[in-house]
């Protein structure tokens, strides 16, 4: 059974979270929130981690998700027209991605 997670905040601990996500086929990680960050900055953040390397496998943002690896996450940030990037974690709509 899939554990699906929602990440909130992108900063360093959210970065590990999915990295250690992305080598654990029991977690799936569907969205992450944080208003503070442009999706285009996320991918390189994630993609170039000064502390952990280079990450070795394919990063990109495509349609607004981020994708890794082939798995579509979902962003909520201020960028974002169709989603709002919250401040607090319990305004984000998690619910939607956890079908």
């Amino acid at each position: 059974m899939t554990i699906k997670i929602g990440i909130n905040g992108f900063g360093r601990i959210g970065r590990l979270v999915l990295r250690a996500a992305i080598l654990n086929n029991n977690v799936e990680v569907v969205a992450v929130n944080d208003p503070f960050i442009d999706l285009n900055y996320m991918v390189y953040m994630f993609k170039y981690d000064s502390t952990h390397g280079r990450f070795k496998g394919h990063v990109e943002a495509k349609d607004g998700h981020l994708v890794v690896d082939g798995h579509k996450i979902a962003v909520y940030n201020r960028t974002l027209m169709r989603f709002h990037g919250a401040l607090k974690a319990r305004r984000v709509h998690w619910r939607l991605y956890y079908r």
